[in-house]
Formats: C-alpha cells, structure tokens, sequence
C-alpha cells in the first residue's frame, strides 16, 4: 500500500463551508483580543488597582470550566448553527453592554464571566461541525489546525492592533470593535453554513431528551470513565500547563536580565511563533500516520527545551528555549486524529466542549501557579523545574496512552476508528 499523503492546507481551503468558518473566527477573535486589552484598561483606568485589572484579564479563563463541564450538552443538544449564531449574538450584546458609558466595575466584570462561559460552547459547537463540514479524517485535522494558527497568529496582531487603536479611541470604544467582531461571525455562519439537525435524539414532542445540566454532566462523566478518551484529554491539557509558564513569567525574567518593553516583547511572542512553525511543518509536510507516530515522542520531549532556563540565560537563549519548546505543539495534529476516532459520535460535541474547556482552565491554572513558585524561588529556577516536571508528568500520560491504545487493539476497533483509517486510506 502505497504512503498516505497529506491532504495540505490548500484542500481545507478549497471546502466552501469551512472559509467561513475560519472568516468568523478571525474576525471575532480580532474583537476578543482588542477587547481583552481594552477591558483591562478600563478596569485600572476605574478603579487605579493593577489587581483589578489582572482579574479582567483572568476570567477570561477560569469560567471555562464552569461553561464547558455544565452547558457541553448544548454542542449536541441543538443545531450547530443556530447555537455558533446564538453564541456570537450573546457575546455581542455582552460586548455592548461593558461599552455603554456607566456600566460599573463589577458588571464589567460579570459580563468578562459570561462571555468566557459561552466561549468553550461555541469552540465545541465549532469543531463538531468542522467535523461534519470537512469528515473525520485528515481534512478534519488540518481544519483544526488551521482554527489554532489563526487564533495564534491574531493574539499577536491583536495586541498590536489594540494598542494602537486604545491611542486613538477609548477603552468603551475600543469595545466596540469586539461587538462588530461578533456580529460580523454571526453573520457569516448563518449565511456562509448549512443548517444541520441537532446530534442527540429527541423526545416525542421534539425536545432534546433530559434536562442540559443532567444531559451535560452525563457525558462529561463518560468521557472520563473512558480509559482512552481520559488519557487523550489529559494529554491535549498537560503540556499547555506547563508551556504557559515562560509566557506567565515574561515580565519578571524581562526586568531580571534588564532588557526592557522590547524584550518583553519578544518573549511573549516566542512561545506562539514556536506553535505557529510546529504546526505548519507538520501540518503541510506529514502525512496522518507520520503525524501519528510523532505525537507521542514530541509530546513528551516538548518540555525540554525549558531546562536551559536552568542557565540563566540571557535573552537570546531564552528566546531560543522558548521557540523550541512551542514547536512541539506539532503533537497537537496527531493527538487530533485520535481524539475524533476515540469519542463516540453522540458525545462528540460534549467532548470537543470538554477538551476546549480543559486547555483553557488548566492554562490559566499553570499561570496561576507559576506566579506563586515565582514568589518562593528565582524565576529562571521555576521555568526549568516547569521544564523538568512537566516531561516526567507528560510522559506518564504517554504511557497512559500508549495502554489504553493497546486495550483498544485487544477489544478490537471501534466504528470511529474504522471510518477514519478509511477515509484516511481512500
């Protein structure tokens, strides 16, 4: 049998349906960075207190949890259109409303917790239907992966855009641009999508069996009693926990080695131009089972890069640790041709919902947590104990992996495994 060959960027561009999905998401996350910037200068701005204005910036994560473990069920409860619009719309009005002139601090900050719960809902929803837009096999990866470079490469130019749009507009006003992002996605997925019915059966009257809430925990709850499908989700949210340090320590290590803004600077951009070229090479260069086989040994070794922090290093190494440890985000792929084989089709929503929700917590989490070692020991210490842990703990998950695909050999393959070596062999 002749090699699998990538399918490349180029053939998910060529699938109508999925240029705007990724038109939507560009847009309202150009919105969501300008207006993370914007929240958070309006926060300091009223209330003179740079702990305020850092937990602006924080409930952007920790709702996560709360959003994506209690409202998964909607991902497969309801049309996927109508809740992606139903999403953009919500968070539009949200947006509006932290704009109006007046809103106080605390119902800025409730609006942040909204939004963010509606978050991990809409990125679910997202990739369920990016499953049944482009199949379940390489065209669905690829898919994915183009969904995180895009998010990547607009944190970078958002936070540019939104500084220099803050020079010239003010903070409520600079909201505003976060309220078109989401009404412009809204636009193009009611319009540039087809309408598709709901993944859960429904009751006799035509309503979804079982309350959200129950329908949500229910399968939150077999998905982690699923030995694969818990160690998959533990291997997407692992490395992210411990690659945000660096990221969460940048100011301090910055002023530690004297090197300024511009410094700063390019020590927050390391980590994400790293995952940017990870992805991109073994998105266009690997085949799936190349992308496969890599998964695990990169995923495991991306850590450690991070021990060169141990050093000291001035910031021309740091930058260097840091890039290459965001290149192993190229086990992402891989992990993504499992993930979709492993779940079966009827929580598919919930547990794209899940796995959303999951990275962003646990990567608030590792900030979180990063700021605490950093009080106790040096900065660069922290980065390279970060470094050293996180292989140890990832490369446990590995093993975890490594068993419960075994244990799926030994039961024989599930029909979602079969549909996509299928579409992978065709």
């Amino acid at each position: 049998m002749s090699a699998i060959r990538p399918a490349g960027y180029p053939a998910v561009f060529a699938v109508r349906e999925f240029r705007a999905v990724f038109g939507a998401h560009l847009l309202s996350l150009l919105g969501i960075v300008v207006g993370e910037i914007a929240l958070s200068v309006l926060v300091y701005r009223l209330t003179g207190s740079p702990a305020m204005s850092a937990l602006a910036f924080a409930l952007g994560f920790l709702p996560y949890v709360a959003g994506g473990t209690l409202l998964s069920g909607v991902a497969d409860r309801y049309p996927a259109r109508r809740v992606l619009v139903v999403c953009d719309l919500l968070c539009a009005a949200s947006a509006a409303a932290m704009a109006l002139p007046g809103t106080p601090v605390a119902a800025l900050l409730a609006l942040r917790c909204v939004n963010a719960a509606i978050g991990p809902v809409f990125a679910g929803t997202r990739a369920t239907t990016l499953g049944e837009i482009l199949g379940e096999g390489d065209l669905f990866v690829l898919g994915r992966s183009l969904i995180r470079l895009v998010s990547q490469g607009a944190q970078l130019a958002g936070f540019a855009a939104g500084g220099l749009l803050l020079t010239a507009v003010s903070p409520r006003g600079a909201l505003l641009a976060t309220v078109a992002g989401f009404l412009a996605s809204a636009l193009l997925l009611r319009f540039g999508t087809r309408a598709r019915p709901a993944r859960t059966a429904t009751g006799a009257a035509g309503t979804p069996r079982g309350g959200l809430l129950t329908s949500s925990l229910a399968g939150v709850g077999r998905l982690l009693a699923r030995p694969r499908t818990r160690a998959l989700l533990l291997l997407s949210w692992l490395p992210p926990f411990f690659l945000v340090v660096p990221e969460a320590l940048a100011a301090p290590y910055a002023d530690d080695l004297g090197v300024g803004p511009a410094g700063l600077g390019l020590l927050m951009c390391a980590m994400p131009v790293g995952a940017i070229a990870g992805e991109v090479l073994a998105g266009s260069l690997l085949g799936p089972r190349a992308r496969e086989r890599i998964t695990l040994p990169v995923a495991a070794g991306c850590l450690l890069p991070l021990l060169g922090y141990a050093a000291h290093p001035s910031l021309g190494w740091a930058l260097l640790a840091v890039g290459t440890a965001g290149l192993g985000m190229a086990h992402t792929l891989g992990l993504d041709q499992w993930f979709i084989a492993a779940v079966p089709e009827e929580l598919r929503g919930r547990a794209m919902t899940v796995q959303t929700a999951g990275q962003m917590t646990i990567q608030g989490l590792g900030m979180a947590l990063a700021g605490v070692a950093a009080e106790c020991a040096p900065v660069h210490a922290v980065v390279a104990g970060s470094g050293v842990l996180g292989t140890l703990v990832v490369g446990f998950v590995a093993r975890s992996v490594v068993r419960s695909a075994a244990s799926r050999s030994t039961a024989g393959p599930t029909g979602g495994a079969s549909r996509v070596q299928a579409a992978q062999e065709r």
